[in-house]
């Protein structure tokens, strides 16, 4: 199947998007590009980043994909003589039912610091206006989410969507147009990054010797333990899907003289794995040192989203259903694999 001309400036925008933590963050996030009743959307499990670098499209036969959402079929299947293993993205049907040629669907920090407050409608409706917007509650990844963008689209022209606990979505005729709407919303949506003290690398070191337990490569990351406002907000709950996936519902806390080993072995006598991160409270983070990049990139995106909330927001996070849903998602598991492969 050949590719049309726009894939290769698909490519281009997707990889440049994918490089900027602030707009996606490892596997998150998704591009496609319409062609005729062909769909070219990022496979799943794959990186926006890698998009020069990598095949990470997949063409999908876009009137299959649209049958697939009207019959409840989460698994679009690929168009004909695709010539690849590779599985379409997890929102290829919202991909297939926004009537823009391009879409582009970014995981942007400054958007999920918004969508994920309570309190955020007045100030969405102030700061998008002028804009086709619409804000829609969280729905789960698929085929939730892709039916309620499709009541949403069917009432009005719509080219950005607001997602709750998710991220942004929108819709454009072209790739530098996408680019710029995404750059435009982000510039309404700009929020005030709060400092945090520095973490204290040889403390840390010192508690993880002897584990399994690394520092992160990304100093950001400890940010969300020596920072009180954004430890509190990162330990009552998860805020995104992607947080779930990569790093595992909310982010324990070793107390304070608590031995990690000792804490380690109390996790795996009652069943439940180590965690994929955890935090020490004034002194830092520490990630298992068998973390996958995509979850390395989850723990610095938590960090610049709970910086962003301010301390009077109230925030809505995902509930305990929305959790056990991602978690035992078989279409979340095959992505956290080929991350892990990656």
């Amino acid at each position: 199947m050949r590719p049309p001309q726009m894939l290769d400036e698909l490519r281009r925008m997707s990889a440049r998007v994918g490089r900027n933590i602030l707009l996606v963050q490892g596997a998150g996030g998704n591009s496609s590009v319409k062609d005729g009743d062909v769909l070219w959307v990022k496979a799943s499990g794959t990186w926006l980043a890698d998009a020069e670098d990598k095949e990470i499209f997949v063409p999908v036969a876009l009137s299959a994909a649209r049958a697939a959402l009207m019959h409840g079929d989460e698994r679009v299947p690929l168009a004909p003589n695709a010539g690849t293993t590779l599985r379409a993205s997890i929102e290829t049907s919202l991909h297939a039912l926004m009537p823009q040629r391009i879409v582009l669907h970014v995981h942007s920090v400054n958007t999920i610091a918004w969508a994920v407050r309570t309190d955020a409608r007045d100030e969405f409706a102030r700061r998008l206006d002028g804009l086709a917007w619409r804000y829609l509650d969280y729905h789960h990844p698929g085929l939730p989410l892709a039916r309620a963008v499709s009541e949403a689209i069917a009432q009005d022209t719509v080219d950005v969507l607001i997602l709750g606990n998710h991220g942004l979505v929108v819709g454009a005729a072209t790739c530098d147009a996408a680019e710029a709407l995404v750059a435009e919303v982000e510039q309404r949506l700009a929020l005030e990054q709060r400092g945090a003290p520095a973490a204290d690398h040889d403390a840390l070191r010192t508690i993880c010797a002897g584990t399994n337990y690394r520092l992160p490569r990304d100093p950001r990351g400890h940010d969300i333990a020596t920072d009180r406002y954004s430890r509190a907000i990162a330990t009552s709950g998860s805020l995104y899907p992607d947080h779930v996936v990569f790093l595992g519902p909310g982010l324990p806390i070793l107390e304070h003289r608590e031995k990690l080993s000792v804490m380690i072995a109390q996790t795996t006598a009652n069943g439940l794995p180590p965690p994929v991160a955890l935090l020490v409270p004034d002194l830092g983070s520490l990630i298992r040192e068998d973390a996958s990049d995509g979850a390395e990139a989850m723990l610095s995106c938590l960090a610049l989203v709970t910086c962003r909330l301010p301390l009077t927001a109230r925030v809505n996070y995902l509930t305990a259903e929305s959790e056990h849903a991602l978690l035992n998602w078989d279409a979340e598991r095959y992505r956290q694999q080929l991350t892990a492969d990656r």
